[in-house]
């Protein structure tokens, strides 16, 4: 597996959970260790928190396996402003080594997760 793409709504929760098990069959095929793998799928669900705080209506996530795992999580759409970010941001920072938040004015549009 190269990449996989996922796209959906950010108004209803059940993609959330979805996406979770996602990231865990991403972290299974590049042999990610228990731990590593929980640590990334909630970083995973923190990333959309943070997006649909920040009033981001859709997002797409592009997750990879090639070169060890990542996950490149966008905002589509919808009314943009400052959202609350702050807890998750540390969580994630402390969580996963490779981080990227990407914000138009302040509010967070795209992040990048790296195992």
């Amino acid at each position: 597996m190269k990449d996989l793409t996922v796209k959906f709504d950010l108004s209803d929760d059940r993609y959330i959970t979805a996406v979770r098990l996602v990231a865990g069959a991403v972290c299974t095929l590049a042999e990610t260790d228990i731990e590593a793998m929980d640590d990334f799928k909630v970083c995973v669900t923190e990333s959309l928190i943070m997006l649909k705080n920040c009033g981001n209506r859709e997002t797409e996530i592009k997750f990879s396996c090639e070169g060890g795992v990542s996950a490149e999580v966008t905002g589509l759409g919808g009314q943009l402003h400052e959202g609350d970010t702050d807890m998750s941001a540390t969580l994630i920072s402390a969580l996963l080594s490779g981080v990227d938040i990407v914000k138009t004015g302040d509010a967070v549009t795209k992040l990048v997760l790296r195992l």
